[in-house]
């Protein structure tokens, strides 16, 4: 494998989602293409690839839907997330929802996610079985993010499991179906499914530090959704912290700073920050770990690689 390799898989990727999602209805099309083109990290894919080659795969191009499949399900969520975020932008370009409204960004939502069972189909049995039980794993995780930030109960234990299933779901999927589809042996399944349950893990973290100290225009997405609803890995160490003002204190003829920037000003000075990322360390040594027993190859040292770009993104 080379670099030309992976990338060119890449582009194959990118090329299956655009064409993938073509309708004759209008809005569809258009909504689609939109949140499609808008890039992102497409680190799932990349990892199903890499699964894929450092399992014993030759032909990459059998991998390319399977992998687009990944990206596909992913893209579906943050059209959704954004509806019940409010958020006005994602990758640095209006989002769905504010630029079609609600209903159209619902229905766009919808028209991915059955693009998925259109990518899939191929593949069959255990495959399908692998991506269907990712994406009830991933509901399930938001479903419990939600109810958690609700009742105010984001403790650490429940993060853990909110995470596994709404982040690391579909890292370990596409590694699992990578290497299956490589045709390597359980013990090869069960290191890279491995690896990518803590690579998920790792990805996640960071993304709820970058919620508290990412710069909004590197991200191309606001900061502090999280904090705002009583979310993330903070949340969860901190339990919920109030703004100053929050206590029905005597009003001031100066006007109150923004609430939410006095939360975050509390969890950078809180020393969350430093936990969550000696953990986010944590679990991408065991992530680095688990690749040991995997024969030397260039895609297993890529998937070492993409722990420090996961480990160390600044979007």
């Amino acid at each position: 494998m080379t670099v030309t390799t992976i990338e060119t898989g890449m582009q194959a990727i990118e090329k299956t989602l655009r064409d993938i999602v073509d309708s004759d209805v209008e809005v569809l099309r258009e909504a689609s293409q939109h949140i499609i083109s808008s890039g992102g990290k497409r680190v799932r894919p990349r990892l199903a690839l890499l699964a894929y080659l450092a399992a014993g795969g030759e032909d990459l191009a059998t991998a390319v839907p399977m992998a687009a499949a990944l990206e596909m399900v992913h893209t579906a969520t943050l059209v959704h997330d954004d509806i019940n975020d409010h958020s006005l932008t994602r990758r640095g370009k209006v989002t769905v929802h504010a630029r079609w409204g609600n209903t159209f960004a619902l229905l766009t939502g919808d028209y991915l996610f059955t693009k998925v069972y259109e990518l899939m189909a191929p593949y069959g049995t255990p495959y399908n079985g692998i991506m269907s039980d990712a994406c009830i794993r991933l509901v399930e995780g938001e479903t419990l993010q939600a109810a958690a930030a609700k009742a105010g109960r984001m403790d650490r234990e429940t993060y853990k499991t909110i995470i596994a299933k709404k982040t690391a779901s579909l890292f370990e999927a596409g590694a699992d179906m990578g290497a299956r589809l490589a045709g390597a042996d359980d013990k090869i399944i069960a290191a890279l499914t491995a690896y990518a349950y803590n690579l998920g893990l790792t990805f996640q973290i960071v993304d709820d530090i970058l919620d508290i100290i990412g710069d909004p225009e590197t991200m191309g997405k606001p900061v502090g959704a999280d904090v705002a609803q009583g979310r993330g890995i903070t949340a969860a160490q901190n339990g919920k912290i109030t703004p100053d003002h929050a206590d029905g204190g005597v009003a001031t003829a100066v006007a109150p700073a923004d609430p939410v920037q006095q939360m975050m000003e509390q969890l950078r000075s809180s020393g969350a920050v430093e936990i969550a990322r000696m953990q986010a360390i944590e679990t991408a040594d065991r992530a680095r770990a688990a690749l040991e027993i995997l024969p030397p190859s260039p895609a297993r040292d890529e998937l070492t690689n993409l722990i420090e770009l996961v480990l160390n993104r600044d979007k």
